[in-house]
């Protein structure tokens, strides 16, 4: 089975768990003076994909669902900026950060596409 064969399609779920490993990251870098506001605001922007994905699972309108997964798409690229400050600050967690990276790459790719798809049907 491939890498991507692998991957779960059902985006709310992928979304959760994606938030869930970020969390449990988060609580395994230690805390000083650089690393909290650092992992305080990859926990923000990594949570908030999920929940404005869920937001835009329930939207009133193809506007409000389109600017809904805008906002999806902008808290993954947010959350690429601070695991990659994050690995930088602290050479031991720059393996797990470009992992996490690269699955918040992934939602990046995935979010941009929702967002061409719903302009080319416009």
């Amino acid at each position: 089975m491939t890498k991507t064969e692998n991957k779960s399609y059902d985006l709310e779920e992928r979304t959760a768990k994606f938030a869930e490993n970020i969390v449990l990251f988060a609580k395994t870098i230690k805390r000083n003076a650089v690393n909290l506001p650092l992992v305080n605001q990859l926990v923000k922007s990594a949570t908030s994909i999920g929940a404005n994905y869920m937001e835009a699972n329930g939207a009133s309108s193809k506007k409000d669902f389109k600017n809904k997964i805008s906002i999806c798409k902008k808290e993954a690229r947010e959350t690429k900026y601070w695991l990659r400050i994050i690995g930088k600050a602290n050479q031991e967690y720059r393996s797990k950060c470009r992992e996490l990276w690269q699955e918040a790459q992934e939602l990046t790719l995935i979010f941009s596409k929702i967002i061409l798809t719903l302009k080319t049907k416009e």
